[in-house]
């Protein structure tokens, strides 16, 4: 008994790293991780649209139905997201790079000129998406630098077959351009 303890206390164990993880370092080896590119988007306290750009959302549970995303825990938009209670994930086409920058950038003019229609729930679906999902928030969990927001899914849809955009090693993309491209550098015919 005594060995079966050893054993999996041994595989449980990891070494501490010997020096600090570099941020830049960090986040050029996870940018070989490909990403899903969405906006997550609520109505203001004045009914002005809100939202941000994401690459870490997620779905967490079928029963009940649950996604997830995380954001800056110092981001004012994070903070209007929770305060409406409630968010839709945009699922972005790979032909939206430009509004996604758009919606990336600092500044309320970030919905100038974008064209959405308001959810049952009162939030932006964005004209030209892939799918939308609505939400009311379940759960914030403070994790590191940002928050864990986790969304209980009220009504979700498929707008169009469009491919999604990507964000992969710090490049915009479609899957078909991204796999090109990783096949070309494995390959070797840059």
């Amino acid at each position: 008994m005594q060995d079966k303890q050893k054993k999996a206390a041994a595989v449980g164990t990891v070494a501490a790293p010997a020096r600090p993880i570099d941020a830049r370092h960090f986040r050029t080896v996870l940018g070989n991780v490909p990403t899903g590119v969405v906006a997550v988007t609520a109505t203001g306290s004045e009914q002005e649209p809100v939202g941000m750009i994401v690459g870490s959302f997620t779905s967490v549970s079928l029963n009940p139905p649950l996604v997830s995303f995380l954001a800056d825990s110092l981001s004012s938009t994070q903070a209007k997201l929770q305060a409406a209670g409630r968010f839709c994930v945009n699922v972005l086409a790979a032909d939206q790079e430009r509004l996604c920058r758009k919606l990336a950038a600092r500044g309320s003019a970030r919905f100038d000129g974008v064209r959405w229609a308001p959810s049952a729930l009162g939030n932006p679906v964005i004209e030209g998406i892939v799918a939308w999902i609505d939400c009311t928030i379940d759960t914030v969990i403070e994790i590191g630098d940002h928050h864990l927001i986790v969304g209980r899914v009220r009504e979700l849809h498929t707008v169009s077959d469009r491919t999604p955009l990507l964000f992969f090693r710090g490049s915009y993309g479609d899957y078909l351009s991204n796999a090109d491209r990783l096949l070309d550098r494995l390959l070797d015919w840059r």
